[in-house]
């Protein structure tokens, strides 16, 4: 019988030279530590009470030290029976350059983070893993390649490292080292061991094919029966002495589909692989898959396509939820994962300038119905093709596509995130000159690396690309785009210019949560540009941008309170209305995926929930902008017009009413109509001229109502020019058990209202934010966590605010 022990506990740290002179004197001291396996040296320093918290403040700019280093984790292997035993070491995570010895000999070097690696061991044994710095890695390949373009000042294209450790536009310089992922001690008994399983799961008409490609650690001594099931269906194959990989083949008739979140259920069955003394398991689920690229008289689509149904993409961009991965839980994960799903998100993208994610994430996402989209890692640079960087990427990419095949959420390979943009666009051609700088890897290493482990799922080489080369790749018509010349250089309303087949990258900027902000930045006074508000600024120019982008709709506040809340209802609205838009253009524009739904610290940033899993206000716009029937106005060559886009699986038909409101609730024209959204489908009514042109612009609006309850609101003018009162509202906090209930009623017209609960107490949040109420409309908001006697804090600013604040005064 094989045995697994999983190594958690008995780790220590210490420096691999103990008179480093960038290590400080009382850090040497103490050293050697007790270390956590899953961690990092990061980590471990900290709950020693040696290092300050790098996300407070600048305590990052005084921890450089600590990945200039080199470190060593170390623990006794115990003795098993009377005499020695032979095991195996399996490493899921080795960030990154790494020396395994055991009682002093080196079993193994490597030089990934994103590899599984097993190495043997004669127990008893004393284990020893010296971790080199990746800085010192990374500089020396790179001065014996010869530096290639990259968007930030560190060496992360020359090593297999996760590459956003080394700062990004929205993250610190923070470079690990550690066992970043668990060890495991496996032992094996008479029988064989099953190394890896590569389920391929396919539907063909009424039929459901798993294909279990069995893989043994060592040849069978013997003839070996291996045996699969999945639920109560068996199917065995026989291993002949010296084989050590067999295909075993399992045929459900009739399979209850697995579909996307809204389009159906989740349903998992359960596989489970043996031979004798061993056994795999995992839960599979049945559905076929493609991504439509045929040409059409458009261009190229970009669509993927689950059991048959063309899928209307609502996603969002994740990247690590942690600087430090071995502190993102299972609970942290599927929090997460239940903040994408309640936004009305059903995919999300690994992006490539962080790790291939854990098992745990991919099942959340299998069991939630969310599709997974995963770039291969590269990200934002030129990679060279030297041979030994190269056997690290195609051994990584086959190590990978291997071990998430199991899961029916992973629906596409992406081999690059803005490289061949890069290419194209960002002065890289000169300084490339006649070398390598990764095309190799996106159009041949890689696509190779799928075809021949997991020929069931899509490849596309990069995001953004248009399917050729002879083709700009961020051309609108052809594949996916990212659009950011909309925050770095224009006013969100130009997103209307664009009409994309698809759009993977959008993004803008806001500070995190009051709380979120407040207790991770100490400065005194704080202002937006304190030096720790700026340090927790990583965008080049971003308070700049922020305010450029803020001054087209609302005057630029220069108080803290009102400027937090300005840019953060800017945010909201400038992605609410990019995702309205790119939706309307059904079916030219298949998906959305906005950048970004998470962030790994406390950091003014695209996010949408914030490095303390905070919702910003921008969470619920998401939210709104993501419903899967929705209505919107939307400006088109003939006026406005009002479009109705269906994400289900059911038709939309119901009548409409749209009213041209004075502020005061007069109605100045009303025009009642129908429409017609099959499944999967949009529909555009054009307004009529009494509707779409106002007598007074600073004082209208416009009200589309459905039957079925949907609404969707156009105004005429910027906030700015808009002749806004003061928000006068009767507002009422009873306490309902846990809970208060805000009973909020208009007496004049309230535009987008926001409950700061976080102000009161960090744990308190609102059920809703943004909300609109018309004159003589009440609403009901349910806030938790706010603690007993600080009912009546939520009824004022700075906690109730409203877009009418901005312009006509609190």
């Amino acid at each position: 019988m094989t045995i697994r022990a999983d190594l958690s506990d008995g780790w220590v740290l210490r420096l691999a030279a103990p008179d480093a002179p960038a290590v400080p004197p009382a850090v040497r001291a103490a050293l050697p530590i007790p270390a956590t396996v899953p961690g990092t040296v990061h980590t471990d320093l900290l709950a020693a009470g040696l290092i300050p918290d790098p996300y407070l403040d600048r305590n990052e700019l005084t921890l450089d030290w600590i990945g200039r280093v080199a470190w060593v984790y170390e623990r006794d292997l115990p003795a098993v029976g009377d005499g020695p035993v032979d095991a195996v070491l399996a490493f899921a995570g080795l960030d990154t350059v790494a020396t395994v010895s055991v009682d002093g000999v080196v079993v193994a070097r490597t030089a990934n983070m994103h590899r599984r690696y097993e190495v043997p061991v004669r127990l008893p044994a004393k284990l020893s893993v010296r971790f080199d710095s990746a800085w010192d890695y990374g500089e020396a390949e790179r001065d014996r390649i010869g530096a290639l373009p990259n968007q930030y000042p560190a060496p992360f294209n020359f090593l297999r490292k996760m590459a956003c450790n080394f700062g990004w536009d929205w993250g610190p310089t923070l470079v690990t080292a550690g066992i970043w992922r668990p060890v495991t001690l496996i032992r094996s008994g008479e029988g064989p061991r099953i190394r890896e399983v590569r389920p391929s799961v396919t539907v063909e008409g009424a039929h459901g094919r798993a294909s279990f490609d069995v893989r043994l650690a060592a040849p069978a001594d013997e003839a070996t029966e291996v045996t699969v099931s999945v639920e109560d269906i068996l199917a065995t194959a026989t291993l002949a002495a010296g084989q050590e990989r067999v295909t075993v083949e399992v045929t459900v008739a009739d399979p209850d589909l697995w579909w996307p979140r809204g389009l159906g259920p989740q349903p998992l069955y359960d596989a489970v692989v043996r031979v004798p003394g061993d056994e795999w398991s995992a839960r599979i689920g049945f559905r076929s898959l493609r991504l439509d690229t045929t040409e059409d008289p458009e261009g190229t689509p970009f669509t993927l396509v689950v059991n048959g149904l063309p899928v209307p993409v609502r996603g969002a961009n994740w990247i690590p939820d942690d600087c430090f991965p071995s502190r993102v839980t299972a609970d942290r994960l599927h929090t997460r994962i239940d903040q994408a799903v309640d936004a009305g998100i059903n995919l999300l993208r690994v992006w490539g300038g962080g790790t291939y994610e854990s098992d745990e994430f991919y099942a959340a996402c299998d069991a939630r119905g969310v599709l997974v989209w995963q770039d291969f890692l590269f990200a934002c640079a030129a990679y060279p093709e030297d041979e030994r960087l190269a056997a690290e990427v195609d051994a990584e990419a086959r190590d990978n596509v291997a071990r998430l095949m199991p899961h029916p959420s992973l629906v596409l390979w992406n081999g690059n995130n803005e490289n061949i943009w890069g290419f194209f666009d960002w002065d890289w051609q000169q300084a490339i000159a006649d070398r390598t700088w990764g095309l190799g890897y996106y159009l041949d290493v890689l696509p190779k690396a799928v075809r021949d482990t997991d020929p069931t799922r899509p490849y596309w080489p990069g995001s953004p690309y248009s399917g050729s080369m002879e083709r700009h790749p961020n051309d609108p018509d052809h594949g996916p785009m990212h659009v950011w010349d909309v925050w770095n250089t224009a006013d969100y309303t130009v997103y209307r210019e664009y009409r994309p087949r698809f759009v993977a990258e959008f993004g803008w900027q806001a500070p995190p949560t009051w709380s979120t902000m407040t207790g991770s930045l100490h400065d005194d006074p704080l202002t937006p540009t304190s030096p720790g508000m700026l340090h927790h600024q990583k965008a080049s120019d971003g308070n700049g941008k922020l305010e450029r982008g803020l001054a087209p709709h609302f005057p630029v506040p220069t108080d803290l309170t009102d400027w937090h809340f300005a840019t953060q209802l800017n945010q909201a609205r400038a992605l609410g209305l990019g995702i309205r838009h790119y939706r309307s253009l059904r079916p030219r524009c298949s998906g959305t995926v906005v950048w970004q739904l998470n962030d790994c610290w406390p950091v003014t940033s695209w996010a949408a929930v914030d490095g303390q899993g905070r919702k910003k206000p921008l969470w619920y716009a998401l939210r709104a902008a993501h419903a899967e029937r929705l209505l919107t106005v939307e400006p088109r060559e003939a006026g406005l017009a009002l479009v109705a886009v269906n994400d289900t699986t059911a038709s939309w038909r119901v009548p409409v009413t749209v009213r041209r409101l004075s502020f005061d609730g007069t109605v100045l024209a009303e025009h009642r109509t129908r429409f017609a959204a099959d499944r999967v489908g949009a529909v555009t009514v054009p307004l009529p001229s009494e509707l779409t042109t106002a007598g007074d612009a600073a004082r209208e609006l416009l009200v589309a109502e459905a039957d079925s309850g949907e609404r969707a609101l156009w105004f005429f003018a910027e906030d700015k020019d808009l002749a806004y009162r003061p928000a006068d509202l009767d507002a009422r906090a009873d306490r309902d058990g846990d809970d208060i209930v805000l009973t909020l009623t208009a007496r004049n017209l309230v535009r987008d209202l926001c409950v700061f609960a976080d102000r009161v107490d960090p744990a308190a949040e609102a059920d809703d934010c943004l909300v609109t109420l018309l004159p003589g409309e009440r609403r009901e908001l349910r806030v938790r966590g706010v603690p007993a006697g600080r009912e009546k804090d939520l009824l004022a600013a700075p906690v109730l605010r409203t877009a009418n604040d901005l312009i006509a005064g609190v």
